[in-house]
This record gives C-alpha cells, structure tokens and sequence, in this order.
C-alpha cells in the first residue's frame, strides 16, 4: 500500500466533467414552524466544499497527484469559493474554464445534525453548461496528453457530451468515466466505468423490477455491448463492489466500510482512487481493493469528503 501511495505522487491526473460547490448550513431543530409545518432550524455553522467532478479532483490531490480540472466556472460569489478551495489544495483550473453566461452550480444542503432535511439547487438548464469545444479543443489536447490519466466525472449537467468525450478518447494514455446513464451518451470504450447500482441497469437498459437477484451477468454483457469499456467496476453500496473485464464478471468484492453515516461523494472517491492506481500499475484487483478502502472511509464522514493515505493505511490495518 505505502508503495503505491509513492507511485501516486508522481501522477498527472486530468479531471473533466460538472464542478460544483456543495454548501452545507447546520444547526439543531427542536420546534415546528407556526407558518407551517415545517421544522425551525437554529443555524450554529455554514461551510462549502467542493463538489461533483471538482470532488472528483480533491480526491485525487489528496491522495497525492498532480490534478488540472475542468468544467464550467461562473463568474460570481460560487464560482469564486470554488476556485479558492481549489486553489488551496494545489488543483490547477485554467481560465478558460470561466463562463460569463452560466452560474456556478451550487448545492446547499441543510442539515439537523448528521440528517439532510432539504436540499436547495441553484444551475441553468444543461444547454448552458455545454462545452464550446471549438474554443477548447487545443487546451483539453494539451492536458490530455501531459496526463497520465484523464477523468470524465458526468452528473448530466450538460458539459459532457458526445464531441468532448471523443476528443479526449483520442488523446487520452487512459480514460476513466464516471457515467450519468440518463442523457444516453455514447461513452466510447472507456479503460474503466464506475457507475453505481442503478446507473448500471440503466446502462444495460434493465428495470429494477425485472429480476429477482442483481443480473450481474446480464449487466456485464449488456453494458460491454453498448459502450465497450475494458474494465467496470459498478459499486453497490454495502453490497460492496461488482468486477467487470472485457465483459466478463470477475468477482464482487465486499464493501469495506466499517460504519456509514454520509454516502455522498463516494463515487467520486473510487473513480478517483481506482483510476490513480491504475495509473501506477496495480491489477484491477488492487485498485479496486484501494479504491474500496478509500470509499470505506470517506462514508464514514459527514458530507462531501476525501480520505487521505494515512486514512487509508489505518483502514487496511
């Protein structure tokens, strides 16, 4: 483990995809509103952390690598933090990215102790997001080919699309998506997907209600069939993790989460972990093994999270 984490620090990642910012209000409720009925909270805190694929590039800067990220950056107060909180992790984030027509997406959750009670979403339609590639296409040719590896982090918040994913499935040494099944993109064979359970059946165009068990198999098959990735990896919850090569399922590997209080982030905790280990040329195995450590201790965190080696080190334990 302590030799990968050194092979990581050598690592250029490029990350592409929906940035966000993720603000958090916290306080105490102990009464209902006499408006309405809903709860009154006392606010004791307000914080923001990166989120979506800017999450992804934390996650990658704190294990150790060399991030530069894009996405769409608006020119305001979110956009702002955003790129501060970046900044003060070492992730590079170009100019170019900087959009004077779409505001930043910004999520703010509002939390009564350790539960959600809502949820405040603040972004344009996917139009706005979408990607001049025109104007960008020399700078994303240039980051893909000085990285080892490049991530395509998709929330379906439009700057991933079709155009963008083949430019960089051209330039790319490995490609890493993390999918968002629901805007049907052609993801044009990927060295590994990670998408979760539901995203997976989507992929392979199966409904919930259609089996009795998980189709691993048929999930496999299918998905292999429409977007030809090498490697996926479909994460399950506390089910742990489903392998998939060249089509084939190789194994599912137990989660290694001891305790979970916050599952949000941690798909942007195994893209993030696994693509690097790859990377540094671990066996999918391994990868997926580091990849599942990490995610173990990022959901033992409340709200957006990263886990850092020594983290990880004291999980393998």
């Amino acid at each position: 483990m302590n030799e990968l984490l050194e092979r990581i620090k050598s690592l250029r990642l490029l990350v592409i995809g929906d940035v966000m910012l993720d603000r958090y209000v916290r306080g105490q409720v102990s009464r209902i509103s006499p408006e309405a009925p809903v709860p009154v909270l006392h606010v004791d805190a307000e914080d923001s952390v990166a989120g979506g694929a800017a999450n992804v590039g934390l996650n990658a800067a704190d294990l150790g690598a060399s991030v530069d990220l894009g996405g769409v950056f608006g020119q305001d107060e979110a956009g702002v933090r955003l790129l501060a909180l970046l900044a003060e992790r070492g992730i590079a984030c170009d100019p170019a990215f900087t959009s004077s027509q779409a505001p930043t997406i910004c999520k703010t959750r509002v939390m009564a102790g350790n539960q959600q009670i809502c949820r405040v979403d603040r972004e344009e339609s996917y139009q706005a997001y979408a990607p001049n590639i025109d104007a960008l296409s020399a700078l994303l040719v240039e980051k893909a080919r000085k990285a080892d590896a490049v991530i395509v982090s998709d929330y379906a918040k439009g700057f991933v699309n079709d155009e963008l994913v083949a430019l960089l499935r051209s330039e790319a040494k490995f490609l890493a998506v993390d999918p968002k099944p629901s805007r049907s993109l052609n993801y044009d064979s990927p060295d590994l997907m990670t998408p979760n359970k539901a995203e997976s059946l989507q992929l392979a165009g199966l409904e919930r209600g259609d089996f009795d068990e998980f189709p691993s198999e048929a999930i496999a098959t299918a998905v292999h069939d429409s977007h030809r990735p090498h490697r996926v990896a479909v994460t399950l919850g506390p089910d742990g993790m489903l392998l998939i090569e060249n089509g084939k399922v190789i194994r599912r590997i137990p989660t290694a989460a001891r305790e979970v209080f916050d599952v949000s982030g941690a798909g942007d905790t195994v893209i993030a972990a696994m693509t690097l280990a790859l990377a540094a040329r671990s066996t999918f195995e391994e990868a997926s093994a580091f990849a599942n450590l990490a995610a173990g201790v990022v959901v033992a965190k409340v709200g957006t999270a990263t886990a850092s080696p020594e983290e990880i080190l004291h999980a393998a334990q």
